[in-house]
């Protein structure tokens, strides 16, 4: 489990694309502090097992169903990635729950900048709307946000200048894809709901 608080920002050293899958080798001095093969690192929000770990580089594979979903395929050497370790148990959760499962993508639709903040507008799928409200948390590239406005189709979200300075979301603009995981509590209620005969 991650909490969507991001430790660093990691770049892509190398891209290797196999006949249904694709391996990549990550820099990052902080995350690969200690890691072994079959740990756990978020890279932009998907949950990845570390393959190979040589120096404060650290290699991953990604299945096919994986960069079907994600936004993973997109990288190229030189991308910047967010990166965080899985939460130790007893420390303090500063984001929410995050698996690390990606529900689906968006896109970055504006940027509307203010003199300590900013605001992101992204494009929100259809299927993933309805557990997306105002107040409420969402997981944006691996970043743990809450959500100012929640649309039909779109979302907003305010960010700080620390988020600005130390995750992806200060360097990605208008037209740039990024993953989403929704509150996994929504899917949750929504499933017992259904159970029970309560929701449509």
């Amino acid at each position: 489990m991650f909490t969507g608080i991001v430790e660093e920002l990691g770049e892509v050293t190398a891209v290797e694309t196999l006949d249904d899958a694709c391996r990549f080798r990550l820099r990052g001095p902080v995350v690969t502090q200690g890691a072994k093969h079959g740990d756990s690192i978020a890279v932009n929000g998907v949950c990845l097992t570390v393959v190979d770990h040589e120096g404060d580089e650290f290699t991953a594979d990604v299945m096919a169903e994986t960069l079907k979903r994600s936004s993973l395929g997109a990288l190229t050497v030189g991308s910047r990635v967010n990166l965080e370790r899985p939460t130790a148990v007893g420390a303090r959760l500063g984001g929410h729950i995050v698996q690390g499962h990606v529900d689906g993508t968006g896109t970055i639709l504006e940027r509307t900048p203010s003199e300590h903040w900013e605001i992101v507008k992204i494009s929100l799928p259809a299927d993933l709307a309805r557990y997306v409200v105002e107040k409420g948390s969402i997981t944006v590239d691996g970043i743990s946000l809450t959500v100012v406005e929640a649309g039909p189709d779109h979302f907003t979200v305010s960010l700080i200048p620390t988020t600005l300075a130390l995750t992806t979301l200060g360097i990605k603009q208008p037209g740039d894809p990024v993953n989403l995981e929704v509150d996994v509590i929504a899917k949750y209620v929504e499933r017992l709901l259904a159970d029970r005969g309560e929701t449509k």
